[in-house]
């Protein structure tokens, strides 16, 4: 984990390493989805993306965040 990072980012540097894309990559799949409800987010990208729980939740924490602050 990076030092100072807390919440969903950090477990950003594992998702990068154990999935083999950028968070920024995710992040955009969650932006371009038709889904818009938390759970159903994260269960998408169990399920089509074999995402981890925690890791799936994470990205869709932190995704859906920064849309609120926009």
């Amino acid at each position: 984990m990076i030092a100072g990072v807390k919440g969903p980012a950090s477990y950003f540097p594992a998702i990068e390493k154990k999935y083999g894309r950028p968070v920024a990559e995710w992040k955009e799949l969650i932006r371009s989805s038709p889904l818009t409800k938390h759970m159903e987010l994260v269960s998408w990208l169990k399920t089509e993306h074999a995402l981890g729980h925690g890791h799936a939740f994470g990205l869709v924490a932190h995704t859906l965040a920064e849309a609120d602050d926009h």
